[in-house]
């Protein structure tokens, strides 16, 4: 985490306009994201703050930092630098920082809200071989071509992020394990280390009652 890149809370809190609600994209009991623009540049960013008051925060945000910092890929949310510092009332304040997806989470494309007039997403049947495909790329490549090999955890909609060219991006790497290979004189075998998350994960749009 030391090799990190790092910006100040005084940069994010410009590059939101003081994290105001109208730059507000979602928000869960983990934290909440904002929208950006980022430097002269003008990139569009997705500043993830943590909630620090939620169980087990701090080691979310050192597990988040030690996946992402190691890990390239055309799937993966490309996660650009982290902040660690004070904010302005002196409160322990600590957020990530990604390139922005235009097209916003898989969800939202999945379950579209049909009483808005501007949500009219709709994937067909092709797009999401697509994106099928584009998931399984990135999960094949944290689990057999990494350094170190990955567990992600938590692969739900909300998780896989879309770009303009509706391209899926894996997120959220909060809960995921790290797997380290050890031996020993009579047999070869893989330990977990990390925190504890979710082994297995099925949407409730596709359970049934029993």
């Amino acid at each position: 985490m030391d090799l990190l890149p790092t910006i100040s809370y005084k940069m994010l809190h410009l590059t939101t306009n003081g994290f105001s609600l109208n730059n507000l994209i979602g928000s869960s009991s983990s934290g909440s994201v904002y929208k950006g623009v980022l430097n002269q540049e003008k990139m569009l960013v997705a500043v993830k703050v943590l909630n620090l008051q939620t169980k087990g925060a701090t080691k979310s945000f050192v597990a988040k930092c030690n996946v992402l910092r190691n890990v390239r890929h055309r799937n993966l949310v490309k996660f650009l630098t982290c902040c660690s510092s004070i904010n302005y009332n002196g409160d322990e304040f600590k957020a990530l920082v990604f390139e922005f997806m235009t097209n916003g989470s898989l969800d939202m494309w999945l379950h579209p809200m049909t009483d808005c007039k501007s949500q009219s997403k709709y994937l067909i049947f092709l797009q999401r071989i697509i994106i099928a495909i584009d998931v399984a790329s990135e999960l094949n490549y944290l689990h057999n071509h990494c350094q170190q090999q990955i567990i992600h955890c938590d692969l739900k909609p909300n998780n896989i992020l879309l770009d303009s060219e509706m391209i899926a991006h894996v997120s959220d790497f909060g809960l995921a394990r790290l797997l380290t290979a050890t031996s020993d004189s009579s047999q070869k075998h893989t330990s977990i280390i990390g925190l504890k998350g979710y082994t297995v994960y099925v949407a409730p749009s596709i359970t049934s009652p029993i």
